[in-house]
């Protein structure tokens, strides 16, 4: 069994300096302010993890997020390839307790707020097939979406600017939804064709090995037909 440890810390330290750097030194030039805010909507949603990963037969694939109590989260998961497109999905608190558990599932998707603090693990399994590997994509989000700018949430309205950066930000976050979603039908509908084309192939050379046989035989049993056979006489003396 794999572990593997989703981890964005990183990104929320570079999502605030960002942040602090525009709190503390205001741009003067209309250009400077027009980085920056490129700058947010570049870091603004990246606080989810997706993987798109391999999971060999009989085997099992988990993973642990570190998640504070009262955040919002969301696992989505989708088989891409491998046998009937099913596996089993697992999700468990930091005390172990089983929050969501689903067999043989093809896609699906579950919400949850984070009841006590600690770490969360959820696995997949493919430990009921024998000989066929899946390649599973998830999407793994956690919390909501920090504000754009620090003072949103303030009284005053938004500038025009400010205002057309966020009709940005959303617009991109729903076109990136939208690929990733045609981005995964797309491979499974590549992975079904190839696996057909594969079939009809393997199909189309029994159908010619099969007729070849059945042409030879038929040239057999004709020129048996009409072969002259050689007839034996015998004299009896008297």
């Amino acid at each position: 069994m794999l572990d593997g440890r989703i981890r964005t810390a990183d990104v929320t330290a570079r999502n605030e300096h960002v942040v602090s750097a525009l709190q503390a030194a205001p741009p003067r030039h209309p250009g400077a302010v027009v980085q920056v805010l490129l700058a947010q909507l570049l870091f603004g949603w990246v606080f989810g993890s997706e993987l798109t990963f391999e999971l060999p037969d009989n085997a099992k694939q988990c993973f642990y997020q570190d998640i504070t109590v009262g955040t919002k989260c969301t696992l989505e998961f989708q088989v891409v390839t491998g046998g009937h497109y099913d596996v089993d999905c697992r999700l468990e608190d930091a005390d172990g307790v089983v929050l969501y558990k689903e067999m043989k599932k093809q896609y699906d998707s579950f919400t949850f707020t984070a009841a006590k603090n600690g770490t969360y693990k959820f696995c997949f399994s493919n430990e009921f097939s024998t000989f066929t590997h899946k390649t599973v994509y998830f999407d793994f989000q956690v919390g909501e979406d920090p504000p754009l700018f620090p003072n949103e949430n303030r009284v005053t309205a938004l500038t025009q600017m400010e205002s057309a950066c966020v009709s940005i930000h959303e617009a991109l976050k729903s076109v990136i939804d939208y690929q990733t979603h045609f981005r995964l039908r797309e491979a499974q509908g590549r992975s079904r064709a190839e696996d057909l084309n594969t079939r009809v192939a393997f199909w189309s050379i029994g159908e010619a090995f099969i007729l070849l046989v059945v042409s030879i035989s038929q040239v057999v049993l004709l020129r048996s037909f009409f072969s002259d056979k050689k007839t034996t006489t015998t004299r009896v003396g008297s």
